[in-house]
């Protein structure tokens, strides 16, 4: 007879295999939507499949609840629980993923005291090396000199089974191998083991389409990302071969949306792109192959060992404090801690759920490359020690509903987490006047890119920008953001008498989601420097014309496009962008 331990870490796998098989679905339709050039439906999967994972765990629970009264288990049951999924879990393709959903189900169950290694996967058990997938991750080509890259690159793209043509394939060969020329020496001497590995699934997000491998010659390895299009006469193109790591790290940034991937066995491909970026954690290589909630996971891991590696403190993150979020950080580890304070500063008409809104959407929206992503955390403990004691006060002051201190932890009830960047008002103060406006021309370009993304950003401070690693700039003050087809952009009408221009009020009605964009330069303008530099490259954006016609497009259910690369490396044959 099988034991209830049993029957119960069966539930739990079948909740997952259901989840896992719906995640592989959607990336499979991807390629469908992609040759219909669906972008609208595109986006909703992007926005729906976040959901998946949730509601799965949800069915999950209330079937444990329903057939065996999970919350009255005694604690030796819920250890054979544990012990009988690991046993399921020796030949399963996605162990990884299936723990994460164990203790998603779990958690939900049990009080955070069984939030530990006996209980749930706090490390992993199941080792992800050397899993087999049928067929292979990636597929391997040989060529065997130099001008067989051209052949190999067009069995490469035949071998993705693309329903729709390339009419311009051989000029858009032409320009990968006169890319690659440039890229790889001309007196390189050909070795043995020289091959293109390149993986199995295209990756598929917006309006775009990539083939990622790699070049080996020896121990040389030149990465690549095939960007395709599909261009508005039911065709495709090849766009651009992106060669320099910054590039692919870029179309990887934690500021873009999540790929729409099909894989059986994702540690392959993670472990295949951390040889193309090794520098970049797992946890933000598996969000970005769509698989959130065990990138929290991963990163959790993350954060734990680092904490027991470090001695640092946790202090106020630098910069000009916020009035809805009290935000800290530990200098030793590059994130940000971002808590919902219990009191709005200022006039803020938003409360915690608003707040809590305004990131979900950001979480489920095309974030263009310009929004950070955040991971969303409850009932987090950290060491009481590693807390500097203004923090604690500040926590206790201004969000005391969100901490529960005791004398060895503090307990935050909810916070989200994001990569720590250089905000961009301390950047600016503290650059050169040559990086200024290379700095200021990509500020605009992200207020331009969010906008064309139907995102406007509202509060567009420079202190809720930050510049990345990169160099790019990207928002992360989501309390204001507004779609862009909610907003109402006006012009400042004439005023009647000429002491209503002198009145530090406005004279003329505004509703809730009116906009004036002649109004940024008062905030935004004060500095002769920027003035001259924003109305230089960025005039548009100070006036309402702007706003209103990319709003019009955007209503009309035009799909703008906003490319993850640089125009100068696009081959010119493609009429539409990422």
């Amino acid at each position: 007879m099988e034991s209830p331990a049993h029957a119960i870490a069966q539930v739990v796998l079948w909740g997952f295999d259901r989840h896992y098989r719906l995640f592989r679905e959607t990336a499979q339709i991807a390629k469908h939507r992609f040759e219909l050039a669906d972008w609208r439906a595109v986006h909703n999967a992007a926005r729906d499949r976040i959901l998946f994972y949730d509601l799965r765990v949800e069915e999950t629970v209330e079937r444990l609840r329903k057939e065996f009264k999970a919350e009255s288990l005694n604690d030796n049951i819920w250890l054979q629980v544990k012990f009988h999924f690991v046993a399921l879990l020796i030949e399963h393709k996605q162990p990884e993923c299936a723990e994460s959903f164990y203790n998603s189900v779990t958690c939900r169950i049990l009080h955070r005291d069984y939030f530990n290694n006996d209980y749930i996967f706090v490390r992993p058990t199941i080792s992800t090396d050397y899993l087999d997938s049928d067929p292979p991750a990636y597929r391997s080509y040989y060529p065997q000199s130099v001008p067989g890259l051209r052949e190999t690159f067009r069995q490469m793209i035949l071998d993705s089974h693309f329903s729709l043509p390339f009419p311009d394939l051989e000029h858009e060969l032409d320009c990968i191998v006169e890319a690659l020329s440039g890229k790889l020496p001309r007196d390189m001497a050909l070795h043995p083991n020289r091959q293109v590995q390149v993986l199995r699934s295209p990756f598929f997000r917006n309006k775009g389409c990539y083939l990622i491998g790699k070049i080996i010659n020896g121990f040389q390895e030149t990465p690549f990302a095939l960007a395709i299009l599909h261009e508005r006469r039911q065709a495709l193109s090849i766009d651009a071969i992106l060669l320099e790591r910054e590039y692919i790290q870029t179309l990887f940034s934690f500021a873009r949306a999540y790929f729409f991937v099909d894989m059986e066995v994702p540690s392959q491909y993670v472990a295949f792109l951390r040889t193309i970026m090794p520098r970049k954690p797992k946890a933000e290589l598996y969000a970005m192959l769509g698989l959130a909630k065990l990138s929290k996971t991963l990163f959790y891991r993350d954060f734990l060992h680092h904490l027991k590696h470090s001695s640092d403190q946790f202090v106020l993150a630098p910069g000009i404090k916020g009035l809805v979020m009290l935000v800290f950080t530990l200098p030793s580890f590059p994130y940000v801690f971002k808590v919902i304070k219990d009191v709005m500063g200022g006039n803020k008409e938003i409360n915690r759920e608003g707040v809590k809104q305004k990131y979900l959407l950001v979480k489920q929206h095309d974030r263009a490359g310009r929004m950070a992503d955040t991971l969303e955390y409850s009932n987090v403990a950290f060491p009481r020690e590693r807390f500097s004691d203004e923090l604690v006060r500040e926590l206790q002051q201004l969000a005391p509903s969100m901490i529960e201190i005791s004398a060895d932890s503090v307990v935050l009830h909810h916070l989200y987490i994001e990569r720590y960047i250089t905000p961009l008002n301390l950047y600016m103060q503290q650059c050169s006047d040559e990086a200024l406006e290379p700095c200021l021309i990509d500020y605009g370009n992200a207020i331009k890119e969010l906008a064309a993304a139907n995102i406007f950003p509202g509060d567009m401070l420079y202190k809720n920008f930050g510049v990345s690693r990169q160099g790019r700039v990207v928002f992360y003050d989501y309390d204001e953001i507004e779609y862009m087809t909610t907003c109402q952009f006006r012009h400042v009408p004439t005023s009647p008498h000429d002491e209503d221009e002198l009145s530090s009020e406005p004279w003329y009605p505004v509703g809730k989601y009116d906009v004036f964009p002649e109004e940024f330069s008062r905030f935004l303008l004060a500095d002769p420097r920027v003035r001259r530099i924003m109305m230089q490259h960025h005039p548009d954006l100070f006036t309402a014309h702007f706003w209103d016609a990319l709003k019009t497009r955007i209503a009309s259910g035009q799909v703008e496009s906003v490319f993850p690369y640089p125009q100068e490396i696009r081959f010119g044959t493609a009429h539409q962008a990422l």
